[in-house]
């Protein structure tokens, strides 16, 4: 503790060198990146409704969220000069995006865009048209589009799996394609706002180890105290323990629930782990779930992160590692644990659990969930379950364990999600008792909780039915006999769209789900973009292939198991 005593310049300078220790990490870490070369890629101040390394299902964030202020059409500007290198378009991840090399050896992404600047909207429907499809990947000549500094190259949208309008934005490595936390390169964020800790959890990692009295996972109080920071009530353990906690970041004027920046934990005085999202490896992205707890993550949809790195992590965050992040409890002897949750403006959340080793009567004993399978994570596992067959190729899984199945006629169980699986697996159901036409209708589907079922991508071959999928849980085939529904959204049957800027129409599935889709006028194939969110197709009457009066428009909508429903209608327009 430091006392202020003396004279005012006295009482600054140990200001000044505190506030610079607490933020030393940060000035270090923006040193290995350029400040003020890039300018912001939007005209409105940055407000984020996400972070960079921010835990997602499967994978870290690899860039920011900007908020649009709820709106699409903002202009979307090239932070630096530079040349597009690739542009893609899908119906899902980023929707609409825009890739910039820069000269000094960065590219900037920019995603869900709605759509691109003039010159680039011509480039890429030009591809759309070549190759009849609106879902495009496409890769310029270095240099063939170049871009200066503060040009809008597109308009912020919401397409893609975005959950709202923002402009979802990324700076990488041209070299090694790493993501690098964008505001290490002087980006202005508001924040003033330490980070929140909602949880603490405590885990017995050795045979024979206990936290207050118990074998499992157990979730642990504290309080805050009049400085601010956090004080666990005393803990009681013997063993190799670890430690978890649920926690997010808010930035000034925004509510959204982001993530932190950096963890540290300290023991004694020594740092015994210490993570943070300066930058990461796409490689090693779904290795997220062996950062967080996932069967809590399965059963409260809360992400705890364990501040133990176990043998299956194979994560590069980590900046210091000391046994790992495990902690040896003895006998008789006391120990101060110490958190330092910061996010990258320097906001700091503190916690101190003092621990005690001490052996204690055991009152909630470690459950081994044993079952009559074992799956041995480094060999591949073969399962027969009646209707179907199993198998997990070496390392699919991260650990070992009891793997919960049940055999059935037309269904089976394969453990639950509670497990996460790293590689993909094959179910192979059995279709032989049913006829060739229904043969065609069928589909092997993943079963919700409540049953219902879900479209797995299904592949009939040699009189078998084959999925891949890394989802466990229960499977079963599922006959689709109903063909897809289409009907106008914005026009009826031979209405004149003179001044119509658009048409749209409407797909639905009821069970397996649109594969494809394509529509022609006149006979000639259009472009019609797809937005799975809403179910809408739009043809934008700025492609100028409308040539007649009276126009017909053909679309054709095919499920996943083949059924298909084809629309014809009549337009005119002058």
């Amino acid at each position: 503790m430091v006392t202020f005593v003396g004279n005012y310049k006295v009482r600054m300078r140990l200001t000044v060198f505190l506030v610079l220790f607490a933020i030393a990490p940060l000035l270090y870490a923006q040193e290995n990146y350029p400040q003020d070369v890039f300018q912001s890629p939007l005209e409105i101040p940055l407000v984020l409704a996400g972070t960079f390394g921010e835990l997602r299902s499967n994978h870290f964030h690899s860039g920011i969220d900007i908020k649009t202020q709820q709106r699409e059409g903002l202009r979307v500007l090239s932070i630096a000069d530079g040349t597009i290198t690739r542009i893609k378009v899908s119906h899902w991840g980023y929707g609409k995006a825009l890739y910039i090399a820069h000269p000094n050896g960065y590219t900037s992404v920019y995603g869900h865009l709605q759509k691109f600047s003039p010159e680039i909207e011509a480039y890429v429907k030009k591809a759309q048209y070549a190759k009849q499809s609106y879902e495009v990947e496409l890769f310029p000549d270095y240099g063939e589009l170049k871009v200066t500094k503060g040009e809008t190259i597109a308009f912020s949208g919401n397409t893609g799996g975005s959950a709202g309008p923002h402009l979802h934005f990324e700076i990488r490595s041209s070299v090694s394609e790493k993501p690098t936390n964008p505001l290490l390169y002087g980006y202005e964020v508001r924040d003033a706002t330490d980070p929140t800790l909602v949880s603490l959890y405590g885990y017995p990692l050795s045979d024979g180890a206990q936290i207050n009295q118990s074998g499992e996972k157990i979730q642990l109080n504290y309080s805050r105290q009049a400085d601010g920071s956090f004080l666990a009530e005393k803990v009681t353990a013997i063993g190799t323990i670890g430690f978890g906690i649920n926690t997010f970041d808010r930035q000034d004027m925004a509510a959204n629930k982001n993530g932190v920046y950096a963890v540290k934990q300290t023991v004694n005085g020594r740092v015994y782990s210490e993570f943070d999202f300066e930058t990461f490896s796409f490689g090693e992205t779904r290795y997220i779930n062996t950062l967080i707890d996932y069967a809590h993550f399965y059963k409260h949809r809360q992400r705890v992160q364990k501040l133990f790195k176990e043998p299956f992590n194979h994560l590069g965050i980590y900046k210091t590692l000391y046994n790992n992040g495990e902690i040896d409890i003895e006998e008789g002897l006391s120990y101060n644990v110490e958190l330092t949750i910061s996010d990258i403006a320097g906001n700091t959340t503190k916690l101190v659990i003092p621990v005690e080793g001490k052996r204690e009567p055991l009152k909630i004993p470690k459950d081994e969930g044993k079952t009559e399978n074992f799956i041995l994570a480094d060999k591949p596992n073969n399962f027969d379950l009646g209707a179907a067959k199993v198998y997990f190729p070496a390392n699919t899984f991260y650990e070992d364990f009891y793997i919960r199945l049940e055999k059935g006629s037309d269904t089976v169980a394969i453990h639950d999600n509670s497990v996460a699986a790293h590689r993909n697996f094959t179910i192979s159901f059995d279709p032989s008792k049913y006829n060739e036409e229904e043969r065609k209708q069928l589909f092997i589907a993943h079963l919700d909780e409540d049953y219902r079922p879900s479209h797995s991508k299904t592949y009939k071959r040699d009189g078998a039915f084959t999925t891949r999928t890394r989802t466990l849980g229960t499977y079963t085939l599922v006959r689709d006999s109903v063909a897809p529904e289409i009907r106008p959204k914005n026009f009826k049957e031979k209405q004149w769209l003179s001044n119509y800027n658009y048409l749209s129409m409407v797909i639905t599935d009821d069970l397996s789900g649109i594969d494809t889709y394509s529509a022609t006028l006149n006979g000639e194939w259009i472009l019609m973009e797809y937005e799975p969110k809403t179910n809408t197709l739009t043809y934008d009457f700025d492609d100028e292939r409308v040539k007649a009066t009276e126009n017909e428009l053909k679309l054709t909508v095919t499920d996943n198991v083949g059924n298909s429903t084809t629309y014809t209608t009549t337009f005119f327009r002058n």
